[in-house]
């Protein structure tokens, strides 16, 4: 491992230098691997193995969407691509890769999979860490593993085609064999990892869902419509209101922030921009901070669990899920958005 020194607190990190793609063959050598649900992390993660020369199968339920796009993907059906509890059987490695609510539907089944020396591997400490809820419980003769990518399962595919990876972290729930934590680092490596760093499936599952519901996406969400509204409210054009909302954050600025950080953006921008955000940072802060707090408490409680297994388990969810989409889709904020996007100039070439 790498030490590395984040903001004065030293850390650990595995890049290739440490791990090579070659390592990652060596353990795996032996193993199939079983990615099971072919939806969101599923197609990414199976695609950077396959590619980087790791035995894959996929398990998917037939007649699905996601069956035809792993079609589309290469992977043929009685070759790589089998029914799910079919593909489980075959795996000296499952990648339990479903939704949360799948995995809760399907795991009695899949439990039966399991063999001795196995692999359990999850991409969330969702299933694991609320067991009280979700049911799974794994057989203690398998090792539990995660490796969570930082980023969208779409991000996973694209930034190993770019060659930048994307930054995964990574934790040991049960080592039953030994050899679970250079399996995790072997996997870690193959699906395209720009660099692993060590977690435990709490702090996974805490962080995430505390992220993905605040700055990453609820949080980002909501303060862009308020600033838009407020926009509005005052006479602003729609174009205007979302340039100086959406547009010029996502195609220009938190792009600088990416490769240099905040302070670099604020040091290079207008001073009064720089001014501006630098009194209003605080504000920002102060505001939101009893909300992340009410937050971090309701993911911990388990309440946000609740809500999702709750929801997401329901027939209707899907046709329910659509109606919300919608309700942003035809907003005038995203209508805007469509029409902002369309005047790209790579889009209009097309």
């Amino acid at each position: 491992m790498a030490k590395i020194n984040f903001g004065g607190v030293e850390e650990e990190v595995i890049t290739s230098d440490e791990f090579s793609l070659q390592n990652a063959r060596d353990v795996l050598d032996s193993e199939i691997v079983t990615v099971l649900g072919y939806g969101v992390q599923g197609p990414g993660q199976a695609l950077n193995m396959r590619d980087n020369g790791i035995r894959v199968v996929v398990g998917q339920r037939q007649n699905s969407n996601s069956w035809d796009r792993a079609v589309a993907d290469g992977f043929v059906p009685g070759e790589t691509l089998f029914p799910i509890e079919e593909a489980a059987r075959m795996g000296t490695v499952l990648q339990y890769l479903l939704s949360d609510a799948g995995q809760v539907a399907l795991w009695p089944k899949i439990k039966e999979c399991l063999n001795p020396g196995d692999a359990l591997y999850f991409s969330h400490g969702f299933a694991i860490v609320y067991k009280d809820q979700t049911g799974i419980v794994p057989p203690e003769n398998v090792d539990v593993v995660l490796v969570a990518p930082k980023g969208s399962g779409r991000t996973v595919r694209t930034n190993f085609l770019d060659g930048s990876g994307i930054n995964s972290s990574f934790a040991i729930f049960q080592d039953y064999t030994g050899r679970a934590k250079e399996r995790t680092l072997a996997l870690g490596i193959a699906i395209g990892s720009g660099y692993l760093f060590p977690t435990t499936f709490e702090n996974e599952v805490y962080s995430d869902l505390t992220g993905e519901r605040g700055v990453l996406m609820g949080c980002l969400a909501g303060v862009m419509e308020a600033q838009y509204n407020t926009l509005r409210k005052h006479g602003h054009s729609p174009s205007e209101a979302f340039n100086e909302t959406v547009e010029e954050l996502t195609q220009s600025l938190i792009r600088l922030v990416a490769e240099n950080g905040m302070d670099w953006m604020f040091g290079n921008c207008s001073t009064t921009a720089q001014r501006g955000a630098l009194d209003w940072a605080p504000k920002f802060r102060d505001a939101v901070l009893p909300l992340f707090d009410e937050l971090y408490e309701s993911v911990i409680s388990g309440k946000e669990t609740k809500r999702v297994l709750e929801a997401n388990s329901a027939q209707d969810y899907r046709e329910k899920l659509q109606k919300e989409l919608d309700v942003i889709k035809n907003s005038e904020m995203w209508q805007a958005g469509a029409a902002v996007r369309s005047l790209r100039p790579e889009n209009r070439k097309k």
